[in-house]
């Protein structure tokens, strides 16, 4: 499900905002089955995309910038220390607000891998921060860490 994700978000995010209208969950649905992804996944992947539109339903209180994070034991049996502790470090980098980081938390768990790594995380922050208009420089300094890392493993 997060290469049709990627692929999506690598296809429309780099394209031009105003050349197109934004494609409607058919015409997507069509053109990932013609890239050649299962149906089943490409549901999956719509679906999650539309829960990222709308805010995550929670009866939690809102976070604040004072709150301290405890991973339930069921997060944690899917999001490994090397996971929990990069959503954090974004946290303590002002990249990611509280509420920002439960929902990276949320659709990290929406996922449908059962192992999930640090360039998962880095992929859905993206897309995260991507939805949310007002982030623009967050998703920008998140854009330029996650290239930085790359070309420092590329060089490596």
């Amino acid at each position: 499900m997060l290469d049709i994700l990627i692929y999506l978000f690598e296809n429309y995010v780099d394209s031009e905002v105003d050349a197109a209208p934004e494609p409607d969950r058919d015409t997507l649905k069509t053109e990932l089955e013609q890239a050649g992804f299962p149906d089943g996944e490409i549901d999956q992947a719509l679906a999650w995309l539309e829960s990222l539109a709308s805010s995550p339903a929670r009866n939690n209180p809102v976070p604040t910038s004072r709150s301290i994070r405890v991973f339930e034991v069921s997060e944690c049996a899917r999001l490994d220390l090397a996971c929990r502790g990069y959503i954090m470090q974004l946290e303590n980098l002002g990249i990611l607000s509280p509420v920002q980081r439960e929902w990276v938390i949320d659709r990290l768990l929406a996922l449908t891998a059962e192992e999930i790594d640090i360039e998962q995380v880095k992929w859905v922050v993206l897309m995260v921060l991507f939805s949310q208009p007002d982030e623009a420089n967050a998703y920008a300094r998140m854009e330029d860490l996650v290239f930085e890392e790359q070309a420092e493993h590329a060089v490596h």
